[in-house]
């Protein structure tokens, strides 16, 4: 059993980096750039086979309302753009650097608690141990998770979520679905995102937080959580100069989702 799962992980992981690599390929020069070339301009290569090859490999992902999603990412782009790619650089530049680590670790502690949580309903006991320690170290001697002394000695950090333990006991992971602001999801992992919601309000109470100081400052916290995370994601829409962006995007997504779920 776990060998046939191996295999099948390692050919997953074989295709991804396939896939990604004619993706490279694609990318690495503008839109209006037809043919590659070696130094002398002798080898042309056609991007419109690399295209045709890299298109198939996609194919085979469900997404029934596509031109639904494709506007929704349509409207992401430009809500990155004009709105929260603005607001995270201001964020950035008034808040300094150790601080702005400070909550970004202090978002990261808070999500433990589901990654403990959901670690125990996938029974990976070694996972939920480590995961527990560090909640344990990083709340106390990290000062409420603002630093992350639990790394240095040793206990990496690990992720769990509700779509990965639904994954894990079969459930299939549905339409392809891009949310408004979220980004790319599946039918699985949108409905596993309100059972993550209230496990972050339970993580919320264990470093100190009741729920009486919580819901006032409730919304102050999705927006410093949602500007701290922007501020560490790297990707931005439409700077691969690739005309299947979005194609792409949703390839990677899912197989990094089935990956997730099977190690």
């Amino acid at each position: 059993m776990r060998a046939r799962k191996a295999a099948r992980f390692l050919r997953r992981a074989s295709v991804s980096c396939a896939c990604a690599l004619a993706f490279l390929l694609t990318v690495s020069a503008p839109i209006s750039t037809v043919a590659f070339a070696d130094e002398s301009g002798d080898l042309p290569v056609r991007t419109d086979l690399i295209e045709f090859s890299v298109r198939n490999q996609l194919a085979d992902i469900s997404d029934p309302i596509e031109g639904w999603n494709r506007r929704v990412y349509a409207f992401n782009t430009s809500f990155d753009r004009r709105l929260f790619l603005p607001a995270v650089n201001g964020y950035r530049a008034v808040t300094p650097d150790p601080v702005e680590t400070g909550i970004w670790n202090f978002f990261l502690n808070v999500s433990e608690v589901r990654t403990f949580v959901h670690s125990l309903l996938q029974l990976k006991p070694r996972s939920a141990g480590i995961t527990l320690g560090r909640l344990v170290v990083n709340s106390t001697l990290g000062v409420g998770g603002l630093m992350d002394p639990a790394t240095s000695m040793g206990l990496a950090r690990l992720s769990e979520d509700f779509g990965q333990t639904l994954g894990r006991y079969g459930m299939p992971d549905g339409p392809y679905l891009v949310l408004p602001l979220f980004g790319p999801s599946n039918l699985r992992d949108t409905t596993g995102m309100a059972g993550d919601y209230a496990l972050s309000l339970v993580g919320y109470e264990i470093i100190g937080l009741s729920d009486n100081d919580l819901w006032p400052v409730r919304w102050t916290l999705a927006g410093l959580r949602g500007l701290s995370s922007r501020a560490n994601t790297a990707f931005r829409y439409h700077e691969t100069g690739s005309p299947f962006e979005y194609e792409m995007v949703r390839y990677l997504y899912t197989q990094m989702r089935e990956l997730e779920i099977e190690k």
